[in-house]
């Protein structure tokens, strides 16, 4: 299991906290330091089974100055990976990648539900 997150934000180091409370052992990875690439993200795209939009961070500053809630509808698949893979800030996170499926977003009952 693999935690993709942002150290400083809250959600994350709560995510992280609850995995560690559930006794479960993961690798770290900072996705503002080592952001995913767009290989990486066309695998977890595909693994996780949501839409491409949940990949997004929609409340991101970067979001909100790059105007992507006009932009990606007119977007390609490829084209919003691609972005995606430019800069960790604009992923949501945190991010579990296990070897079936990949959770994007801390949601407790989901994850309760995947990781038990």
């Amino acid at each position: 299991m693999v935690l993709i997150h942002y150290p400083k934000c809250t959600t994350c180091q709560k995510a992280k906290r609850w995995l560690e409370e559930k006794g479960h052992t993961f690798e770290e990875r900072n996705i503002k330091e080592e952001h995913p690439t767009y290989e990486e993200l066309l695998e977890w795209y595909r693994k996780s089974g949501l839409p491409l939009k949940r990949f997004f961070n929609t409340s991101g500053l970067l979001y909100k100055t790059l105007e992507l809630k006009d932009k990606l509808p007119t977007m390609s698949e490829e084209e919003q990976l691609r972005l995606l893979a430019t800069d960790g800030m604009l992923v949501k996170r945190p991010i579990v990648v296990l070897d079936e499926t990949v959770l994007v977003g801390f949601r407790e009952n989901e994850w309760w539900i995947q990781l038990r």
